[in-house]
């Protein structure tokens, strides 16, 4: 039987609520199921989205198939998070050039354990709702499964041509030296299994997702025809980029995380606020909750002034707020609106923490402050401000150079008495070029 699919153009209206505030947003991708307006036409219908639980926190890239679920929850329908508890034990191979290293079960527990508390920032879990969210392990079915169930029953209704010209596969097989083990080979396999005991367990009709998942989701539809005589519908989202075709949530510091211990909230806010003009009104569409009336004044009102950054201050906030609340907004600006006034003497240890790990910076021994100090020629020459003590000179000489937000002359020396909570020095140079100094005991 052809499987059925088919591109959406993004501006055309679809005919639901749900798939329109996808395309209207750009998140809507394509679709499978040809008469899936019709299905979602009845509210109360069961969606999923799979999470691989490969770290105990979520990147920015992970976050647009938590908002397809949100989207999906808040038109009516019930969300499902399936964490993989069973298929983590394995690894998807979608999207990798080489084999995963296999995690251990505790480590995978404490995993799933540790992203719950982001799938419930974004999804309502509450009671209270006519269709509260639920998170379910695929473990709990996958796990208890015998091997040979599994090819008997499962592996049966898969043809070895069709899997081996899957991207995810072919990729791999091209490359000789790197190749595919049997075990990643299997997972599309698992993958699709889990549509099937959604179907069973829950009425689950629908999957949502990121466009790279579209071929396994099209295997959970055909598995669940073959299995049970049961339709199932898919809908995925682009795999969104920057204008210049860079992975979204990527520095130079690494991945942008959702959670405050691997990416601090003035970290967040400043990635989103450091969004090019090319990018930021997208960018409100795709990953904020903002109403469309909302998001088109913020985007006039940015076209208009694109020098006074209203869209990147809105996204910022927006997106810190819902990970981090509210609170942390106030204190993120406070700090950034320091940081551009120079007055930092002010900020808190933690925020002086979370400037020190974004701003470019350097240890010195404490040592060199003791005595007649530490000469701001000499510490300048030594960071990312000055190639030269020469060069320090002549900023200093400028008065183009400030200590804690303080203009220093060229004989400042720098003391004890200097550190901010007993151990940073923050340096600036112009308005927008800082480097932090710490000096270690």
């Amino acid at each position: 039987m052809r499987r059925k699919e088919r591109s959406i153009v993004t501006t055309a209206t679809t005919g639901s609520p749900f798939l329109d505030e996808l395309a209207w947003r750009g998140l809507l991708h394509q679709t499978a199921g040809e008469d899936l307006v019709q299905h979602l036409a009845t509210p109360g219908r069961v969606g999923y989205a799979g999470f691989d639980p490969t770290s105990e926190s979520l990147t920015i890239g992970n976050y647009i198939p938590i908002k397809l679920l949100a989207h999906w929850q808040r038109f009516g329908h019930v969300p499902l998070v399936v964490v993989g508890g069973g298929t983590g034990l394995i690894g998807d191979p979608s999207g990798k050039s080489a084999e995963r290293q296999l995690l251990s079960a505790e480590q995978v527990r404490a995993n799933i354990e540790a992203q719950r508390g982001i799938y419930e920032k974004v999804l309502d879990f509450s009671a209270g709702v006519a269709n509260p969210a639920e998170i379910l392990d695929n473990g709990d079915w996958l796990a208890p499964m015998r091997y040979i169930d599994v090819l008997r029953d499962v592996g049966k209704h898969f043809s070895i041509n069709q899997m081996m010209a899957r991207d995810s596969v072919a990729t791999r097989l091209r490359e000789r030296e790197q190749g595919i083990s049997y075990t990643e080979f299997s997972y599309m396999v698992l993958q699709a299994y889990d549509f099937v005991a959604l179907g069973r367990s829950h009425g689950c009709s629908v999957q949502v997702g990121g466009s790279d998942q579209f071929g396994n989701i099209v295997s959970g539809i055909d598995l669940m025809r073959r299995m049970d005589g049961r339709q199932g519908y898919g809908v995925t989202a682009p795999l969104v980029t920057r204008a210049d075709g860079g992975k979204i949530g990527k520095t130079e510091q690494g991945a942008v995380w959702l959670t405050a211990d691997r990416t601090s909230p003035y970290a967040f806010h400043q990635y989103w606020l450091n969004t090019t003009d090319a990018d930021v009104t997208r960018y409100l569409r795709w990953f904020t909750f903002l109403e469309r009336d909302r998001v088109e004044t913020i985007e006039a009102d940015h076209a208009r002034a694109p020098h006074e950054r209203a869209a990147q201050h809105a996204l910022a906030d927006h997106m810190t707020e819902l990970f981090h609340g509210p609170t942390e907004v106030e204190r993120v600006n406070a700090a950034a609106q320091a940081l551009f006034g120079g007055d930092v003497r002010g900020l808190d240890d933690r925020t002086l923490r979370e400037v020190f790990a974004e701003a470019p910076h350097s240890s010195v021994a404490r040592t060199a402050l003791e005595g007649e100090g530490l000469s701001l020629i000499d510490l300048l020459a030594g960071t990312t401000l000055c190639a030269s003590r020469r060069e320090a000179k002549q900023f200093l000489g400028g008065g183009s150079v400030q200590v804690n937000g303080e203009r220093a002359s060229a004989d400042r020396r720098l003391t004890t008495a200097d550190l901010l909570h007993g151990r940073l020095v923050l340096l600036r140079r112009g308005k927008k070029s800082w480097h932090a100094v710490e000096f270690d005991a």
